[in-house]
């Protein structure tokens, strides 16, 4: 078989075509070389088409890879001035890293293996590219729209040109392959011509020879762990193992279409535990990790089983996106929706919702509730029970609040909650009750850290910035902690539980909202834009309240930055202000915006003012700052950590600020690529004598954060 035994296409579009199956395996089975710019080192293990793979080893087939490595912008910054014995030793820190990291995921166990033994054999031969500033146009664009070339012996060759994202999945089933350009050399001189242009800049990268690019060798460190981790390996079997994962995936997409998209590994994994478990349990998965997707891959499986689908939800917000989110992901069958909440009160006519929670198997429906509808009386006295009834619960934490533990009484089959972080804090109580519900956690648990590492969500710097309480703000804490004492010693007294305790409760608001809203938040927050904003970065200061948020815009304004607001209830379109934020870059002063479900990916760079002492609110901000983009390879967290006014008092409370402060500014470090910024925190932790080590579980559950 030869290349120009295919009739391609000159474009290819995810939306109306299988690339994998009429493009990328056909060139993969048929060539005997494979020449590639890939982007960065850690996509490189999905570069192979899997199912292809063992007809091009059998070809004696041979690629050529050039990728980037992961650096910091410091990093980026030194290594602009050229090739250096110091530079080349950053290279290979930074891909022996990347090697580490990539064998300690486990869900690329198998195509890590595989990757290994390819590279140990010299089937792929592998060089990284730093770029500079200064890059011609066509090579830049070259390096952007990662460009291949396929090869046959006959002298045939095929190029293409686009965002295509090979995956071991299965190139279209993740949803990542926009469009891609296709150029064959028998077709017609002109694409003759442009795989002939491909081909020499790809051979002049290869071998070093084009201006502000510098190519390296792959390090011998890193390839020394390639060649350990290659021993004994038999490849068939890997790919045998590599085709098992492929077939689950298949099973479990929510849409069966051959182009649609499918589970990931970690998501794979979890689905089946969760079968294995009597279908039932939560996903701990992080913010950002696609826990929305893997439970529509549960739903339309127990669609397929006749069930009936009651998806709960915290807010009118995600009412509509996880409604929008069912329909597009759900298309190839009909499905009928009951939305109930937010205004829309069809479920309240009498028999309505009896009716559409009964067993079917002429319809599929999916009932979409708030949670604050769903533990109404009304709600809960015409459901209709049973084995039949498969409950999906976001954000399930919520659910075990004391009024919303009434939906916990619905006898349902199927049980699935989701949630970053499942457990209750302050709140054990509140914690067993839903684990009984629901049957425990799914093992193992998807963290933030897996998610980095798996490449879900983009790597990050961590930068805590000092402020401190006024005497006056001081002075309040003080006083407000003196009552929860008092509150607290007496409950302890009478044997009650401190967490039910309504005025015990406000108290904690009133004395979180001092640190909050420290006055000297909003001159950290423009000193910080002036020493690091740069023209093209995309910043959200994430402000506590209105009028927090007006201060800062209005600074940042006056200091000439273009800045701008973005809230629920703003002047002007919310839409419009995206899309701005989203074409120019500039500075997007927020409150809510990334506890209310929206997404906005491109965001390069974070200031968080409004401090919380729920860790489950700046689990889910951090979540969401790290979204994947374009062209976005770190993330940069500044967080305003709250400091008290020193006191020499043995009987001085105010230390709880630094034990909350620090809490959550641990959680954020710890996964940092700078973990400097982690000697910062026991700096601040020691000059208060506080004990650092006991800081990693604190935090206070508040329904009204």
């Amino acid at each position: 078989m030869k290349l120009d035994n295919y009739d391609f296409k000159a474009v290819y579009n995810k939306a109306e075509d299988d690339v994998a199956r009429e493009f990328y395996l056909p060139c993969m089975r048929t060539a005997s070389f494979y020449d590639r710019i890939s982007g960065y080192f850690g996509s490189t293990i999905y570069i192979i088409a899997w199912d292809a793979l063992k007809k091009f080893i059998n070809n004696k087939g041979k690629m050529r890879i050039i990728c980037s490595p992961y650096i910091s912008d410091e990093d980026q910054t030194a290594l602009s001035e050229g090739y250096s014995a110091r530079n080349s030793s950053l290279i290979a820190n930074s891909i022996r890293e990347e090697v580490e990291k990539m064998f300690a995921n486990p869900y690329l166990s198998a195509p890590s293996r595989l990757l290994a033994y390819l590279v140990s054999t010299g089937i792929i031969d592998i060089k990284i590219a730093t770029v500079g500033n200064e890059l011609n146009a066509n090579v830049k664009r070259l390096f952007h729209d990662k460009v291949g070339v396929f090869h046959d012996t006959l002298g045939n060759a095929v190029g293409f040109r686009g965002s295509m994202n090979e995956t071991y999945k299965g190139l279209s089933s993740d949803g990542n392959i926009e469009s891609i350009d296709v150029f064959p050399s028998w077709v017609g001189d002109r694409d003759k011509s442009r795989v002939t242009d491909a081909q020499i800049i790809f051979e002049r990268l290869w071998t070093n020879v084009v201006n502000d690019v510098t190519v390296y060798d792959f390090p011998a460190a890193a390839k020394e762990i390639l060649k350990e981790k290659s021993k004994n390996i038999n490849w068939e079997q890997l790919l045998d193992e590599i085709k098992v994962t492929e077939i689950a995936s298949q099973k479990w997409k929510p849409d069966k279409r051959t182009s649609s998209k499918a589970p990931r590994p970690h998501q794979i994994a979890a689905l089946e535990a969760w079968v294995k478990n009597g279908r039932r349990g939560i996903f701990e998965h992080a913010t950002g990790s696609g826990k929305t997707f893997t439970a529509i891959c549960a739903i339309r499986d127990a669609l397929d089983q006749n069930e009936t689908v009651l998806v709960l939800i915290p807010s009118r917000d995600l009412l509509n996106q996880w409604y929008s989110e069912l329909r597009a992901t759900l298309t190839d069958h009909d499905i009928f929706y009951l939305l109930c909440g937010d205004g829309n009160n069809e479920w309240k006519q009498e028999g309505t919702l009896k009716l559409w929670s009964s067993s079917s198997e002429k319809q599929r429906r999916i009932i979409i509730a708030t949670m604050d509808t769903a533990c109404s009386k009304s709600f809960l006295r015409e459901i209709t029970p049973g084995e039949h009834l498969f409950i999906v619960v976001d954000e399930v934490h919520r659910l075990g609040s004391q009024k919303r533990q009434q939906v916990l009484t619905i006898n349902t089959g199927a049980r699935l909650g989701l949630s970053a972080t499942p457990y209750r804090y302050g709140d054990p109580t509140g914690t067993a009750i839903l684990f009984d519900y629901f049957s425990g956690i799914i093992p193992p648990p998807f963290t933030l850290e897996d998610a980095i590492k798996s490449g879900v969500l983009t790597r990050y710097f961590y930068h805590p910035q000092r402020l401190s309480l006024t005497e006056d703000e001081q002075v309040k804490w003080n006083e407000i902690t003196v009552e929860i004492g008092k509150l607290v010693a007496k409950n302890y007294l009478e044997g009650t539980d401190s967490f039910a305790n309504p005025t015990l409760q406000l108290l904690l608001i009133q004395r979180a909202r001092i640190v909050k809203n420290a006055s000297n938040k909003v001159p950290l927050a423009i000193d910080t834009l002036k020493t690091h904003f740069k023209n093209g970065q995309k910043w959200i200061v994430y402000c506590d309240n209105i009028r927090q948020l007006k201060a800062v815009l209005n600074g940042a304004t006056n200091a000439g930055f273009d800045a701008y607001e973005y809230y629920a209830d703003m002047h002007g379109d919310r839409t419009m202000t995206l899309a701005y934020f989203e074409a120019n870059g500039g500075v997007l002063v927020s409150i809510k915006c990334l506890d209310e479900g929206v997404d906005i990916p491109s965001t390069t760079h974070a200031l968080i003012l409004a401090s919380s002492q729920n860790p489950r609110e700046f689990v889910q901000r951090r979540g969401r700052i790290l979204r994947k983009s374009t062209n976005k390879h770190f993330a940069h967290l500044y967080d305003a950590i709250t400091i008290p006014v020193m006191s020499d008092s043995e009987t001085d409370k105010s230390l709880s600020i630094i034990i909350g402060e620090l809490s959550r500014a641990i959680e954020f470090g710890k996964s940092a690529e700078n973990p400097a910024c982690i000697t910062d925190l026991k700096n601040i932790a020691l000059d208060f004598q506080v004990d650092y080590s006991k800081l990693k579980n604190g935090g206070m559950e508040d329904e009204q954060e």
